[in-house]
């Protein structure tokens, strides 16, 4: 019988709930007894704003903290980190194993289950993904190339600062993303943006900024 990873991951969902989360991906990888089924979890909304709420008060009642010194700096990878603890994913890898095991969800013998924050080069996928790290650096590649300047050539491939989110899709800044490189910029005007539309997204990956 094959896994059925649809089932999987609403099983998931259902667990974590129950622990204030909410699953962000599934993976089901491997063969034999090297298969491993990883599930990344992050607060839900709702415990997200609450967590960053009180951070930002810690911050702000301490004199001579500006925004751009270390505890904010350390804020934003937090969020990029979904708030999860060690403690959080501890916990419902635990809740979740007996329920694969009780319902049979991952059949064969042997399986690893891995819990994890979806990481600092965590996926976007949803537009609500885009929208939530709206100003942060990522690499995109797209279904079909795009092309920014008239006589040049399309591209799948793009580095850049998110920006401009809409409900079709958003506006990278590649200028942003040639300043975090060291590279020098192009001069005659190249484009330093590109649009893309949410139905031309192969896959978004953030590009962590430490």
């Amino acid at each position: 019988m094959a896994l059925d990873l649809q089932l999987v991951r609403s099983t998931a969902q259902r667990v974590a709930a129950s622990h204030g989360l909410d699953v962000v991906e599934v993976e089901f990888q491997g063969a034999g007894k090297f298969r491993a089924l990883t599930v990344y979890v992050e607060k839900k909304p709702e415990l997200r704003n609450e967590l960053r709420a009180r951070l930002e008060a810690e911050i702000a009642a301490n004199p001579g903290q500006r925004r751009d010194d270390v505890p904010t700096a350390l804020l934003g990878r937090l969020e990029q980190l979904s708030f999860v603890t060690h403690e959080d994913c501890a916990a419902f890898s635990q809740d979740f194993g007996t329920v694969i095991d009780v319902e049979d969800l991952v059949p064969g013998a042997e399986y690893t289950l891995e819990v994890s924050s979806p990481g600092l080069d965590r996926k976007l996928a949803l537009p609500a993904d885009f929208k939530r790290f709206e100003g942060s650096i990522i690499k995109l590649q797209t279904r079909q190339p795009v092309v920014i300047s008239e006589g040049a050539n399309g591209n799948r491939h793009w580095l850049g600062r998110l920006q401009h989110v809409t409900e079709a899709g958003f506006t990278l800044d590649l200028s942003a993303a040639k300043q975090k490189s060291g590279g020098r910029k192009k001069a005659g005007g190249a484009a330093t943006s590109v649009t893309v539309e949410f139905n031309n997204v192969e896959k978004a990956n953030l590009v962590p900024e430490i």
